[in-house]
């Protein structure tokens, strides 16, 4: 068995590096120096969009701690690249797209570890350029690959459904909700059908500095087990230029108000967002 300890280390070191980003970027950002195409004050704004009319590719890093018996831990890694598509002059296609890459201790005491790519998620929203009395929408298909490199890491199943998202911005305010769900249509006959939900209201607040402060669930709710998972995430994120490329970077910390038997208790997030404004 892997020594427990050692494992541990990355987590801290690498939100580490997410925090000297941070702060580096609230002191850039009180320079209040100016940003090519898209104001700073706008970027901020689309960066909290999940829907937004921009390539961004987040590179999103969760630990989580308490998972079984043996207190494991597991790292995943995300990477989320969003695409937007102009398919007319009232329309567009978003889509999103998310890669795991994880890293799991064994939940069981002499257990073995796992890592690799986990199932790929892919979304498809279609959305008018223009608010719909003032809320921005969109909707389309998901779709689940059974892409997982070890079956302990993945569903081993081919899924799909529906998902949207609707949010308001406001006055440095954005609330919203985007939700899926997803049902198994084809796989292995041996592994237990996908028939979820997910739930994710956020709300958020950006300063003048392009600081944002946000709260959301991440919620799923299993049918077949009739099982919830929630995750309360708080999160702060700074809009900063690091040689001259717009970066978002973000820290948080997540509780785990229901989980399955032997699920995580508790979990920490840093993320930089890569932003290519048109």
């Amino acid at each position: 068995m892997k020594n427990t300890a050692m494992r541990r280390r990355p987590a801290p070191t690498t939100l580490g590096l997410f925090g000297a980003l941070l702060v580096t970027g609230t002191l850039y950002a009180q320079q209040d120096a100016p940003f090519d195409g898209d104001s700073a004050a706008e970027l901020a704004k689309k960066t909290q969009n999940p829907i937004a009319s921009m390539v961004s590719v987040p590179l999103q890093y969760n630990v989580d701690y308490g998972l079984g018996p043996a207190d494991a831990m597991r790292q995943t890694l995300n990477v989320q690249p969003v695409i937007p598509f102009l398919l007319n002059d009232e329309w567009n296609l978003i889509t999103r797209t998310i890669i795991p890459l994880i890293d799991a201790e064994a939940p069981l005491p002499l257990g073995e570890n796992k890592s690799g790519v986990g199932d790929v998620l892919q979304s498809f929203f279609f959305s008018p350029k223009q608010a719909c009395r003032g809320w921005i929408v969109g909707a389309g298909p998901a779709l689940l690959y059974p892409t997982a490199t070890d079956d302990a890491i993945g569903t081993e199943k081919w899924g799909a459904g529906p998902t949207f998202v609707a949010l308001k911005q406001a006055n440095g305010w954005t609330y919203g909700v985007l939700a899926n769900h997803l049902w198994s249509y084809a796989g292995n006959t041996d592994r237990e059908d996908v028939n979820a939900t997910f739930l994710q209201p956020f709300l958020s607040k950006t300063l003048k500095t392009y600081t944002t402060f946000g709260v959301n669930t991440e919620s799923t709710y299993a049918w077949e087990d009739d099982q919830w998972t929630v995750p309360l995430n708080a999160t702060v994120s700074q809009l900063l230029k690091i040689i001259g490329q717009p970066i978002s970077v973000q820290l948080g910390y997540r509780y785990y108000a229901e989980a399955p038997p032997g699920g995580p208790a508790w979990g920490l997030r840093g993320a930089v967002t890569l932003l290519f404004p048109n």
